[in-house]
Formats: structure tokens, C-alpha cells, sequence
């Protein structure tokens, strides 16, 4: 671990630079990592066919971006603070700019994957730093809370954008332009934030945990190419053993690191709370759902029906505005029902929706087989965001409620990670066997039913372990539902 001093961030702005430039930086900062989490999901078979990529590379073009996102969440907002916020955000801007860039540039699929590696790096500093912005320039309370609020919405936004603009920019253009299209932005950002007026000034000493930090991001890594390697390459081989049995010691490393430090990236009352663990767990499940959703979708409309990118891309639209519906919903109910009920109906609601989705024929008819079970399964998942978010951190205390906002994020993206290499070894596995015995569509076929029905089980599992929740959480929701929530909405 690195000793340093903490920055000291008062609100210091120019006179000639107003709170709402400030607003759009951070709204545009978040816009782009969310974007990012969703734009390529359409490009995938543009992206195969360009630089023949296997199943399992296709699979690293999002989990590669979703683990060091994931992984790094944590320590860039620590570091915000050691650092000073202006800092770590530029830092973020131009690792993201720069590795979208070589990411469009790519010549083949090593360098695209590390392209998005570094991608996910830069916008684990663009996520808290973009709220900090905000936090830190807002003195007034009111003007702080709308900040916010567009901040969050940006979130959901960008999620809607990313599925369209992906299929539009791939059919028109070509895939490169997913990743090109950060560029601009980046280099508005980079501008923008040279010129914010906040101190870098250094005060107080504390340690960054880069360790702890390094160990659960290379541990998660390691899992996930050992997983999704197990279908081509067997579970005997070494290419699967020897990264699983690294993954195995670098957590290890990680809990027993953060169990001695003096400053972890997870404060051990957190992982004590019997709550916060249940949550954490259901936020996993979500990140698997959302990730995996949107995966498989993309390719059984490219790969199985035929759709060109930009048609995909607008198949899939319904299925985006429904979590904003879901969302906006939940934000209804939850103090009028509590968290608890809202997290096992929405479980079951998603089982059903996903469970419906894993009927998909080769010849599907667009309303009964995709469009209705994605509709019925991205309801039930984003009716449970908010109460997953307000259970996770319902009872902690002031200090540590930044940490644990940011550990229930984590979980989101590791999970979508972990959970998406799991599903496409599976499919891979299935479809490696059915070949034996069908055509190619019936055999791709048979791998995503079987996925999806694995993912199906999980959203029922996650339906289960929300009745184990206490019922206290819903007194909690009353309260925090309508309070700007500290968590990054990708």
C-alpha cells in the first residue's frame, strides 16, 4: 500500500464558471461509461467477423470492461479523495479516451480485449469522480439533490442510447465506431476539466490499498478467463486449472490484505452486516441478468435470425425503456411495500421473464418469443435496483456509506463478469455437444436455452435470498427513497 495525503476539495470555482457546466462534465463523464457497458453488445458479430474472434473472445469484449470497472470502483474513489477528485477524473478521461482509440484501431482480438481492459480501468476513475464533481462544487442542498437526480437519470439514459446507437453506428459506419465515439467526448471532457477550478492541495496522510485492489481485480480476471476457457480447452487443462487455482490465491490474498489494513477498500463492519451480504449477492444476480440479457439477444437476432446490427439495436429498445419503467415504478412502491417484497416479486417476475426467453425457437416470431419474455424479465430486474440499493445500505453508519454504495456497485460489474463467462461456457458446451446430432442454428440454439434457463434459476435464487432480508429495511426505504442515491447507476 501507497502512503499519501488526502486532498482538500472545498468548493472553489471561477466566476466565469457556472455549477452547470460542472452538471453537464459529470453527466457526460457517467454517459460515457454506461454507454460503454452496452455498445458494444450490437457490434459483437461485426466485431467477430472482422478479427475472428471465438465465442469466448466475444465474451471479453464486455466482461474485460466490467471487471477492471468493477474491480478498480473502489480504490478510484478512495484515491479521489487522497488524490483530489479533478485529478483522478482527468486521469480516467484520457485512459478511456486513449483506449478507445487504440480499442477502434485494433488489428486483432489481443488488442481489442486490452483496449477494453484499459477502457474499464479509465472508467472505474470516471464513475465516483463524475459525483464528487458534483458533491463537491454544490453547496446548496436543493441545487446538490437536482444535480444528482440528472446525474442518476444520465445513468439510464446512456443504457437506452447504447443498444441504438451501437446497431446504427455499426450498420452505417462499421464497428470500430462504437469506441471511436468516445474520442470526441473524451477530448470535450479533457478540455472542460483542465480548466475546472478545484485544488489539488494535500493535507492529511493515509494509505491506498493499490494492493487490495490489484489482488480482487487480477483474482476476478483470472476466474473468469479459467471459466471461460473450461468449454474449449476442458476442466483438466491447464489453461483452465492453473488460472483458476491463481484466482483461488489472489482473493485469498485480497481478504486476508484487507482484514489486517489499517484503511481497506472494504471496511470489515461492512462484512459483517448479514444485510449488506444478502444484498451483495442479489446485486450479483442482477449484474449477470443484465449483462447476459443483452448477450445472448444480440446474438441470436445476428447469428441466428439474421437481423442486421442496426435492426438488433432497435429490437432491443423496448427492452431498455422497460428498466427505466421498472425503475421509475419502484420508486412508487418501495415506500409504500418495503424493500422486502419488491426484491422476491421482482425475482420472481425476471424468473418468468427469463425463464419465457429460454423457449427461443430458430424461427422465432418477434412479439412472442423476444420481445414479450425480455419485457416481462427487464421489469422484473429493474423493479429491483432501487430496493436492492436501499437494503444494501439501509443501517450503516455515515462514514462507511460511500463504501458500501460502492461495494454493491462492484458487485454489479464483477458479477456481470463472472456470471456472463459462466453462462457462455455453458451455451458453448451445450452447442459443442448438440452439434454432434443437429444443424448449426438448432445447436447455437440449444446452447442459449440452456443458458438463459441457468440464468433463470439464479434470478430464483436471488428471489430466495431477498426473503432472508429483515423486514427493518422497509422503514429504511420510507426514508432513503427519495434521496439521491450514492451509487454509480451503470
Amino acid at each position: 500500500m501507497s502512503e499519501t495525503r488526502v486532498a482538500s476539495e472545498a468548493p472553489v470555482l471561477r466566476p466565469n464558471q457556472p455549477l452547470g457546466v460542472i452538471v453537464a462534465m459529470s453527466c457526460l463523464a457517467l454517459f460515457m461509461v454506461v454507454l460503454d457497458a452496452t455498445i458494444v453488445t450490437v457490434a459483437l458479430p461485426a466485431m467477430q467477423t472482422g478479427l475472428g474472434l471465438t465465442t469466448g473472445q466475444q465474451q471479453w469484449i464486455v466482461s474485460g470492461y466490467l471487471i477492471t470497472l468493477g474491480g478498480f470502483l473502489l480504490l478510484a474513489a478512495r484515491a479521489g479523495d487522497v488524490f483530489g477528485h479533478k485529478r483522478v477524473f482527468l486521469f480516467g478521461v484520457v485512459l478511456f479516451t486513449v483506449a478507445s482509440l487504440v480499442g477502434g484501431l485494433a488489428g486483432n482480438a489481443a488488442v481489442l480485449i486490452t483496449a477494453r481492459i484499459a477502457q474499464g480501468a479509465g472508467a472505474s476513475a470516471l464513475a465516483p469522480t463524475s459525483l464528487s464533481l458534483i458533491t463537491a462544487t454544490h453547496a446548496d442542498e436543493h441545487e446538490r439533490e437536482r444535480a444528482l437526480s440528472l446525474w442518476s437519470m444520465m445513468g439510464g439514459i446512456a443504457g437506452l442510447v447504447g443498444v441504438v446507437l451501437g446497431g446504427v453506428l455499426t450498420a452505417e459506419l462499421n464497428w470500430r465506431w462504437v469506441l471511436f465515439v468516445n474520442v470526441p467526448a473524451g477530448i470535450v471532457l479533457l478540455v472542460a476539466g483542465l480548466r475546472l477550478a478545484l485544488p489539488f492541495a494535500t493535507s492529511e496522510r493515509v494509505r491506498l490499498d493499490l494492493r487490495g485492489a490489484l489482488c480482487i481485480t487480477l483474482g476476478i480476471g483470472a476466474l473468469t478467463y479459467g471459466l471461460s476457457e473450461a468449454s474449449a480447452k476442458g476442466w483438466g487443462s491447464a489453461t483452465v486449472v492453473i488460472p483458476l487455482v491463481a484466482a483461488v490465491v489472489l482473493i485469498a490474498v485480497f481478504l486476508l490484505a484487507e482484514a489486517r489494513s489499517s484503511h481497506p477498500l472494504i471496511p470489515l463492519d461492512l462484512i459483517r452486516s448479514r444485510t449488506l451480504r444478502i444484498a451483495n449477492l442479489l446485486m450479483f444476480c442482477l449484474g449477470v441478468t443484465l449483462t447476459a440479457m443483452l448477450f445472448f439477444l444480440s446474438l441470436y437476432c445476428q447469428k441466428v435470425l439474421g437481423y442486421s446490427a442496426l435492426r438488433t439495436g432497435m429490437a432491443m429498445l423496448p427492452i431498455t425503456v422497460i428498466f427505466i419503467v421498472g425503475g421509475l415504478t419502484s420508486r412508487q412502491l418501495v415506500p409504500k411495500v418495503g424493500a422486502r417484497p419488491m426484491l422476491v416479486a421482482g425475482g420472481l417476475i425476471a424468473t418468468a421473464g427469463i425463464g419465457w426467453l429460454a423457449t427461443i425457437p430458430t424461427d422465432s416470431a418477434y412479439v412472442t418469443h423476444i420481445l414479450g419474455p425480455n419485457l416481462v424479465g427487464g421489469f422484473g430486474v429493474s423493479i429491483m435496483l432501487l430496493a436492492v440499493t436501499i437494503s444494501g445500505t439501509a443501517g450503516v453508519d455515515a462514514k462507511n456509506a460511500g463504501a458500501a454504495s460502492g461495494l454493491l456497485n462492484t458487485s454489479r460489474q464483477i458479477g456481470g463478469a463472472v456470471g456472463l463467462a459462466v453462462l457462455v461456457t455453458i451455451a458453448s458446451s451445450v452447442t459443442s455437444h448438440a452439434s454432434r446430432h443437429n444443424g448449426r442454428l438448432e445447436s447455437l440454439v440449444q446452447g442459449y436455452r440452456v443458458a438463459l434457463l441457468v440464468n433463470a434459476g439464479l434470478m430464483l435464487l436471488a428471489a430466495l435470498a431477498a426473503l432472508g432480508l429483515s423486514a427493518a429495511t422497509a422503514s429504511a426505504s420510507e426514508e432513503k427513497v427519495h434521496e439521491p442515491l450514492d451509487s454509480q447507476p451503470a
